[in-house]
């Protein structure tokens, strides 16, 4: 629906019908929301567990070339580079999962606040709030690729007896939860006690 949606309004845009191209536009940070939410839930969870169980797969670096917007290529190339000295495939996994994270998050932001400001009449250049949505849609499409890759290497190494207990882990981060919300799941409590550091130290 996210691609949907964000095709109407750039067809939109590019006839001329700015009005409705506007509206179109203010209906994606929504499921852009929505996307990233679970993009981040699914890297989170496996992070999680792989650290917990130590089960870990290969994971390549990323190629800088199948990414268009500036933000998407920078942590794409430092990974790469990063990817040739990590020594273990364990360090390789895990910052190739912090190097989707936090590129899904940035996409989001940036996508986002074009997406409001056109669809607000706020934007002092509207083209480049169109080419921004494009490129970070582009670039967050890749993270849903790259991820799926991911999750297919990690589910062949992944023990029978401990599939029930990712599934579980995936669907609670995949939902909107406060960091205060208590849970049995060891797994939710490392990711949350992650997550509430990170804001602090912002």
């Amino acid at each position: 629906m996210f691609s949907v949606v964000l095709n109407e309004a750039l067809e939109l845009h590019h006839c001329g019908r700015v009005a409705k191209s506007w509206q179109a536009a203010c209906v994606t940070p929504a499921l852009c929301n929505r996307l990233v939410l679970s993009l981040s839930g699914l890297l989170f969870a496996m992070e999680a567990h792989a650290r917990h169980y130590g089960t870990v797969p290969n994971a390549a670096p990323l190629d800088v070339s199948n990414f268009r917007g500036s933000r998407g290529q920078r942590q794409a190339r430092l990974n790469s580079l990063v990817s040739r000295v990590l020594l273990t495939e364990r360090s390789q996994f895990f910052h190739k999962l912090r190097a989707l994270e936090e590129m899904v998050e940035g996409l989001k932001q940036e996508f986002c606040s074009a997406a409001e400001d056109l669809a607000g009449g706020a934007s002092q250049n509207p083209p480049l709030s169109w080419e921004t949505l494009d490129s970070a849609h582009f670039d967050l499409n890749t993270c849903l690729r790259e991820t799926i890759v991911i999750l297919k290497s990690f589910l062949i190494v992944l023990p029978e007896d401990q599939i029930g207990m990712f599934e579980k882990c995936v669907r609670t981060l995949q939902r909107p939860r406060s960091p205060n919300t208590s849970s049995s799941e060891s797994l939710v409590g490392w990711y949350h006690r992650r997550r509430t550091a990170q804001f602090a130290g912002k």
